[in-house]
């Protein structure tokens, strides 16, 4: 009797704990508002819910998805609208949220919202195509920016864009991490980009271990004819910083002399063409910086990458850019994080202040990596033939104050 009792006792506990975890078990989506109901109150909303969740104006959201719908085959599902897969990714983007807390937010269970994420991520990536480009692959104007600025015309008039790159922070498995120590021993990415002056990005190459050498990542962008990267006519050039190869196409600053915009405000006032053409070379380059500083504001999730594959993290570097220039070329003029960066001084400045203030790797580490000439091909007669446009320039500069 007393054996009858216990197996009475450890299967009546059984089967409360099968009741309680089958049957009597609490959902853990309990909402009442859907994630389509969300989304359609932003949309319906004050402009400023959908810059705080998605980065973007109302009608940049409205347009993007019927861009996406239209020309890259996002389509609705039969579970989920193909607007609430969009507010899925762009939450991600915009705000770096986890699987777990977007979960909670759009009432659906992690893998769904992987799922949709990537699905987005796909058609976006695909967009990239389209919106990563030069608009002029010629290069038969001179950009806006410069001719309408004494500063820089018509001293700088072939200038057609500038080339940088940026560090993002990254999770790795432990035997993966060794190449992406960077210098502080934080793990990081690094990508390369180019920008032209309207703070819309032409080029991208993404995810090269953080140890990597801008000069490496550089020429193997340009020599390399897959990346279809966007050669410099004769007689135009992109802005590089010292960290790059001086040679035909690609103008650095001089090397020994003050350069960033804050060297100049803090010290004593600029002299000597040296160094009068680095300030200007500076300042103009600097369109590149703010383009990133616009890009990292809006877009949380490349300040600390989640632990996705390297491809899909590839692909997210790559489909930032691409909602980054479609929001510039529709109504990025009237974009209130475009318009803070656009004033050059004040906001490089702060783009300078804020690196250092929190300990992240500058991009412009590789600037006194050495002190003699220029690395690379900078010694055959292209790299003196940027030499001498640099003289000529430093020249036309002193002469014009």
């Amino acid at each position: 009797m007393e054996c009858f009792n216990r197996l009475f006792v450890v299967a009546s506990s059984s089967v409360q704990l099968y009741y309680e975890k089958y049957i009597l078990k609490q959902p853990r989506v309990d909402s009442k508002q859907s994630g389509e109901t969300w989304i359609r109150e932003i949309i319906d909303g004050h402009e400023s819910c959908c810059m705080i969740n998605f980065r973007m104006s109302k009608i940049v959201f409205t347009s993007l998805l019927r861009g996406l719908e239209t020309r890259y085959n996002l389509q609705t599902s039969r579970n989920i609208s193909s607007s609430e897969m969009l507010g899925i990714f762009l939450y991600i983007l915009g705000t770096g949220a986890k699987v777990s807390q977007c979960r909670e937010r759009f009432q659906m269970s992690g893998s769904t919202i992987s799922r949709y994420f990537a699905i987005v991520l796909e058609k976006v990536s695909g967009m990239a195509i389209d919106l990563i480009a030069t608009e002029d692959p010629f290069f038969s104007s001179i950009p806006e920016q410069i001719r309408n600025d004494s500063r820089y015309m018509p001293h700088f008039k072939d200038c057609i864009g500038a080339i940088d790159g940026t560090h993002i922070a990254t999770i790795l498995p432990p035997n993966e991490q060794t190449p992406y120590i960077g210098r502080k021993c934080i793990l990081i990415e690094n990508v390369m980009a180019v920008c032209g002056f309207n703070m819309c990005f032409t080029f991208v190459m993404a995810g090269w271990e953080g140890s990597a050498h801008d000069t490496r990542i550089f020429l193997d962008a340009i020599r390399d004819p897959k990346y279809k990267f966007s050669h410099p006519p004769n007689g135009k050039y992109y802005l590089v910083d010292s960290g790059y190869p001086q040679m035909k196409g690609y103008l650095g600053p001089y090397r020994g002399q003050r350069y960033h915009s804050p060297d100049f405000h803090r010290g004593r006032p600029v002299s000597g063409k040296e160094e009068i053409f680095n300030h200007s070379h500076s300042s103009l380059r600097s369109v590149i910086k703010r383009t990133f500083g616009v890009l990292k504001k809006k877009r949380v999730i490349l300040r600390d990458m989640p632990s996705y594959s390297f491809e899909k993290k590839k692909m997210i570097v790559v489909a930032t850019i691409s909602v980054h220039n479609f929001i510039r070329k529709h109504v990025g003029r009237n974009d209130a994080d475009f318009m803070e960066y656009e004033d050059i001084n004040w906001a490089y400045e702060n783009i300078i202040d804020s690196e250092n203030a929190h300990g992240q790797e500058s991009d412009d580490d590789d600037d006194d990596d050495d002190d003699g000439d220029d690395d690379g091909e900078s010694n055959n007669s292209s790299g003196f033939e940027m030499k001498l446009t640099r003289d000529a320039i430093a020249s036309s500069l002193m002469n014009s104050l």
